[in-house]
């Protein structure tokens, strides 16, 4: 279908004003001008019972951490977000908005945390500060309010890769879901929706050979499942998934194909391509009626997995 007129008209207003990509402009430029595009599509944040920043132990020193905490009840299923930004931009703030919803919406504690970016840090580094999160967490679920027997990871864009990279280092946790919308999983892809999505005022695939050349620095790490999960060798005993995809995105048929090689090993998937919708969609909740959609979707999903486990 046509893309959706919601994110045409937003198209429309980028081509207007002359908006840059940001794989066009300095690191300094691309993360304040992403961070300003989410906060103008995303909608106000949601007021919770309780909002906390704080650090915890990370692989090269503090890792910074935001707790959305829904209600007073305890122990609460508990979700680690990572957010997205091509491992390059993003911030715990850049996520603010649709944690607070998530939070609200499946009635779990929330977790967002703070990895260290590329270039300055390069993979792995990513990685391995989610999946200390991960274990901070599961380790001191007591002290959180948090049920160890019910943990989950997700992450749009890069951060779905990041949520899937971890899943392959913490099978022994038997994680409850992971939450992947429209993941990087191949970072050798070359496939029909990589090719075909060109648009300057979209993410496209000029947008991922630019955070790829931060994010890998060794020609070897493409094919390293902890960076392209596609890639890995064994899928079974994952923790169940529900992959998100958009029709008009570079990364849509490397998320599908994730979605089959999941389900072939055996882990109860749950696959939805959103019809005319962009890369970029699930976070512009104040704007964009799919976006909600999706957002309803992912928390029934989770409610239903928690429940589950």
């Amino acid at each position: 279908m046509p893309l959706d007129p919601q994110l045409q008209a937003l198209r429309e207003q980028r081509a207007r004003n002359g908006a840059a990509p940001l794989y066009t402009l300095s690191l300094k430029q691309a993360r304040a001008a992403d961070l300003a595009s989410i906060r103008a599509t995303g909608g106000s944040p949601r007021a919770l019972h309780e909002v906390t920043d704080r650090h915890l132990p990370g692989p090269a020193g503090q890792l910074a951490v935001r707790i959305y905490r829904p209600s007073a009840e305890r122990p609460l299923p508990a979700l680690l977000y990572y957010f997205g930004g091509g491992w390059t931009l993003g911030s715990i703030d850049t996520s603010d908005v649709l944690c607070r919803d998530l939070a609200a919406a499946t009635g779990c504690l929330v977790v967002t945390v703070g990895y260290r970016l590329a270039p300055e840090h390069p993979f792995p580094a990513a990685v391995h500060d989610c999946h200390a999160a991960l274990r901070w967490v599961a380790d001191h679920a007591e002290e959180l309010g948090a049920d160890p027997a019910r943990l989950a990871v997700g992450g749009d864009s890069a951060g779905g890769n990041l949520a899937a990279a971890v899943t392959l280092l913490a099978r022994d946790l038997a994680l409850a879901a992971q939450l992947l919308v429209y993941p990087n999983t191949d970072q050798l892809a070359d496939d029909a929706s990589m090719r075909a999505n060109a648009d300057p005022w979209l993410f496209n695939h000029h947008s991922v050979a630019w955070y790829g050349r931060h994010y890998l620095t060794a020609p070897e790490d493409a094919g390293n499942p902890l960076a392209s999960p596609l890639r890995a060798p064994d899928l079974s005993g994952l923790p169940p998934a529900l992959v998100l995809t958009a029709e008009y995105d570079p990364l849509r048929d490397q998320g599908e194909a994730y979605a089959a090689r999941l389900a072939a090993a055996g882990v109860p998937v749950e696959l939805t391509r959103y019809p005319g919708m962009a890369h970029g969609f699930f976070t512009m909740t104040g704007t964009v009626d799919a976006a909600r959609t999706a957002n309803r979707q992912a928390a029934r999903f989770l409610r239903d997995r928690f429940g589950a486990s």
